[in-house]
């Protein structure tokens, strides 16, 4: 590699990266563990993480759905399922962090190995299946927390035990568990990991499972909550009619949002990469440009009046700029951490406008 070439590269590329990928003889969810722990003791350390907001965030605040953010980069669910290291994650220069997908019950997720790295594509691949403690769980140690001082999202599924026939009781009782700690909720309706989740949305589906949701947050609002604004995750692989039947549910049943996308059970450009018979959704770069395709769409049915979290191909500034230039008012990094680190963060933020 040219001298040129390996001083663009950032120190966690150039040091940090290769001993990650060595861990568990390449396994990359013992590297993803691994990460957590090492961010929750950053997390520990007096002053660590408003330094670290000081030198990788960013003074980019906007309000979107009646929430205030710092930055509008902020760390996509899957990473911090449980919310083991919330302290830590300012100090990279998140603005936001959305935990889970959490589930009503505790589930081991599907059998190991079910994450994999396609590094020449800057893409990974999972099939985690939705790993958590439960929501009640995850209740007990954001209370135990506090003040996290950013905004939290919390993504919220089903459970792969309950049917779907029960899916929206499952949704409704993590929602109630954990309502007085989001400041938003995310309805994952659209991992491909649980089977037959991603019915849920079809508009009949997903009609009811938003009603419901709603009713539960406006019987807590009146017991005494603040309100708080319900997105919907909508994956990359729905047709544009399913897209706009989907938009018109969520405008209907007064959803504040999208998340736009999830995962893709395509292989767009990895085809002839020996894991891209692995099942599982596909992240990271080839998701840029259908990502991008989908916040546009949704941006240019809605006339921008339903705001949109975009995610999924970002593994550089551009690919930021690129969501934010097709509508998104927010962006969410995730698989990008694993290639760029804490560097690509902090590109993005000192690039917005």
């Amino acid at each position: 590699m040219p001298e040129s070439a390996l001083r663009r590269r950032s120190g966690y590329e150039r040091f940090v990266r290769p001993v990650l990928y060595r861990l568990g003889r390449g396994d990359a969810e013992v590297a993803h563990e691994q990460t957590l722990a090492g961010l929750r003791l950053l997390g520990r350390i007096p002053g660590a993480t408003r330094a670290g907001a000081r030198l990788f965030g960013a003074p980019a605040a906007r309000t979107v759905f009646g929430v205030r953010f710092p930055s509008p980069v902020g760390l996509a669910a899957g990473m911090d399922k449980n919310g083991i290291a919330l302290r830590a994650w300012p100090a990279i220069g998140f603005g936001f962090v959305e935990v889970g997908t959490v589930t009503a019950h505790p589930q081991p997720g599907n059998e190991k190995p079910r994450l994999f790295r396609l590094v020449e594509h800057e893409a990974v691949i999972n099939r985690m299946g939705f790993n958590n403690l439960g929501s009640a769980a995850l209740a007990d140690r954001l209370a135990a927390y506090g003040d996290l001082g950013y905004p939290l999202g919390i993504s919220i599924g089903k459970s792969k035990i309950t049917p779907l026939d029960e899916a929206v009781g499952d949704y409704v009782t993590s929602l109630r568990r954990l309502y007085r700690y989001g400041d938003y909720f995310a309805v994952n309706v659209s991992s491909p990991n649980t089977p037959g989740l991603r019915e849920l949305q079809d508009a009949g589906h997903l009609r009811e499972l938003l009603t419901a949701l709603h009713a539960e947050a406006a019987a807590l609002t009146v017991a005494g909550l603040a309100p708080k604004p319900i997105l919907v995750k909508i994956a990359p692989d729905l047709t544009t009619t399913a897209i706009d039947e989907l938009l018109q549910v969520c405008t209907d049943t007064g959803v504040a949002g999208i998340i736009a996308t999830n995962t893709t059970i395509g292989r767009p450009g990895v085809e002839t990469h020996p894991l891209s018979t692995q099942t599982g959704g596909l992240s990271g770069r080839p998701l840029a440009e259908i990502s991008a395709k989908v916040v546009t769409h949704i941006h240019h049915e809605t006339g921008g009046a339903l705001p949109v979290i975009g995610v999924g191909g970002i593994v550089d500034p551009s690919d930021a700029a690129r969501l934010f230039d097709a509508g998104a008012s927010l962006v969410q990094v995730y698989s990008g951490l694993i290639y760029k680190g804490p560097a690509l963060v902090r590109q993005i933020n000192r690039s917005l406008p």
